[in-house]
C-alpha cells in the first residue's frame, strides 16, 4: 500500500510539470506571435507614411485647347458616267474593235452589226406606206366625187357624211404607216455600234458572230475623269457635315491624300442602320485613279471654342463610366469623370464635368493604386537639373 502511494505521487507530480511546460511553451509562442504582429502592423504603417512620389512629367493639369473633330467613313471608288452601248436591233455582231481597257471617244465607231433583217423591216414599211398612201388618194377621189353629186341631190346628206368618213380614216392609217416607218428608219440609224461617252472600255459583254436581241448590251464604257466615293456616316454625326465640305481622301496604292469634296447627303438613313450615305466627288484629271479602289475619307471639321482637356492616357475604365487619379492635399483620389469630343491625334478628350483647372491629374495609368494614400510631385530632380545648367554668360 505505501509503495502504490508513492508511485502515484511520482505520477501526479510529471503530469504537473508537463503541464506546466506547456503552458510556458504556449506562452513563448503567444509572445513570438504577438511580436510577428507588431512587427507587420509597423510595416504597414511605414509604408503607408511613405507618400508615392511622381516625376512633374507624370502630374498635369487640364488644359484648354481646341479639339478638331474628325469624321471618317470608306468605300470604294465609283465612276459616276458610266454608260452601257447596247444593240438597238437585232442581227449577228460582225465586228467589234473595241477590247477591254482601251480608250474610245464619243461618236467613235467600235463595232458593226448585221442589219439585213433590220432593213428588211424598213422596206416592208415603206411598202405599206405606199399602199395606206394610194388608198387614201382613191378616198380623196370618191370624197370629191360625192360632193359634187350631193350639190346636184343626186345622193343623199348620210352618203356624203360616210364619204368623209372613210376619208379621214385613210389619213389616219397614211399618218400612222408613216410614223412606223420613220421609227424602223431610227432604229436602223442607230443599230450602229458607237461610244455615247468618252471613256474606256470597261467590259465586253458580246463576242463577234453571236447573235444579239434588241437592248442586249455589248459593252460599257467608263469615264474616269470625274470619281465618286459613297460612305456611311452616323445620324449622330452627319448633322456637322455640308455639301462642298473638303476631305482628305486615302486611297489603296497611292502614297498621298487626295483632296475631294462632299457633292451629296442622302436624305435619309438607309433601311436596318442608323448611318447615312454620304457621297465626295474626286477630280481625277490624269485618270490615274481607278473605279473600285477602296478609299478612306476624312473630314476634319474646326472646333469654335477651346475646351478643358486631359490626355486620353489619363482615363481609366470604360467608356461607360471612366476616372481618373488626382492628388490633392498629399492623397490620391479617384474621381468620375464625363468625357465630350476626342482628337486622336493629339491624344486629347474633353472634360466635361468632374474637374477643375487647378486639378493635379495622373497622365498615365498605373496598377495598385490605393485611395487615400499619400502621394507627392518630386521636383526635387527638376531643380536639380536647373541648378546643373550653366548660366548663361557665367
Amino acid at each position: 500500500m505505501g509503495l502504490l502511494n508513492t508511485t502515484t505521487v511520482r505520477q501526479r507530480r510529471w503530469a504537473w510539470g508537463a503541464g506546466l511546460g506547456a503552458i510556458a511553451l504556449a506562452a513563448v509562442a503567444t509572445a513570438v506571435l504577438a511580436r510577428g504582429q507588431g512587427d507587420a502592423t509597423q510595416d504597414e504603417k511605414k509604408l503607408a507614411d511613405k507618400a508615392l512620389r511622381f516625376n512633374p512629367s507624370e502630374v498635369v493639369q487640364p488644359q484648354l485647347a481646341k479639339l478638331a473633330a474628325r469624321i471618317e467613313f470608306s468605300g470604294p471608288l465609283v465612276a459616276p458616267n458610266t454608260a452601257t452601248v447596247r444593240a438597238k436591233g437585232g442581227g449577228t455582231l460582225l465586228a467589234l474593235n473595241a477590247p477591254e481597257g482601251t480608250r474610245v471617244r464619243a461618236g467613235q465607231a467600235i463595232g458593226s452589226l448585221d442589219l439585213e433583217d433590220l432593213r428588211q423591216r424598213v422596206a416592208e414599211r415603206a411598202a405599206g406606206v405606199e399602199a395606206v398612201r394610194a388608198q387614201a388618194v382613191q378616198a380623196e377621189r370618191t370624197h370629191a366625187a360625192n360632193e359634187s353629186l350631193a350639190r346636184q341631190n343626186f345622193i343623199a346628206p348620210t352618203a356624203l357624211d360616210s364619204s368623209r368618213a372613210a376619208l379621214d380614216t385613210q389619213r389616219a392609217q397614211l399618218a400612222a404607216a408613216q410614223a412606223q416607218l420613220q421609227t424602223m428608219q431610227v432604229a436602223l440609224r442607230q443599230a450602229s455600234l458607237t461610244a455615247p461617252i468618252s471613256g474606256w472600255v470597261a467590259k465586253r459583254h458580246a463576242v463577234p458572230g453571236e447573235k444579239l436581241q434588241a437592248e442586249q448590251p455589248v459593252v460599257t464604257v467608263v469615264d474616269l475623269s470625274q470619281l465618286e466615293l459613297a460612305g456611311l456616316v452616323g445620324t449622330h454625326e452627319v448633322a456637322r457635315l455640308k455639301p462642298g465640305m473638303a476631305a482628305q481622301v486615302r486611297i489603296e496604292g497611292v502614297a498621298e491624300p487626295v483632296t475631294a469634296r462632299i457633292a451629296r447627303i442622302s436624305p435619309a438613313a438607309e433601311p436596318g442602320t442608323r448611318s447615312i450615305g454620304v457621297t465626295l466627288s474626286l477630280p481625277n484629271p490624269g485618270e490615274a485613279l481607278r473605279a473600285g479602289q477602296y478609299a478612306l475619307a476624312t473630314v476634319t471639321l474646326d472646333d469654335p471654342e477651346p475646351r478643358l482637356t486631359v490626355p486620353v492616357s489619363a482615363l481609366v475604365g470604360s467608356d461607360g463610366q471612366q476616372q481618373v487619379w488626382l492628388i490633392e492635399q498629399g492623397e490620391l483620389k479617384r474621381r468620375l469623370v464625363t468625357t465630350g469630343r476626342r482628337d486622336a491625334q493629339r491624344g486629347r478628350v474633353e472634360v466635361l464635368k468632374g474637374l477643375t483647372p487647378e486639378a493635379q491629374v495622373l497622365a498615365g495609368r498605373y496598377d495598385n493604386l490605393r485611395e487615400g494614400a499619400k502621394a507627392t510631385v518630386d521636383t526635387k530632380p527638376a531643380a536639380q537639373a536647373a541648378a546643373a545648367t550653366p548660366q548663361a554668360g557665367g
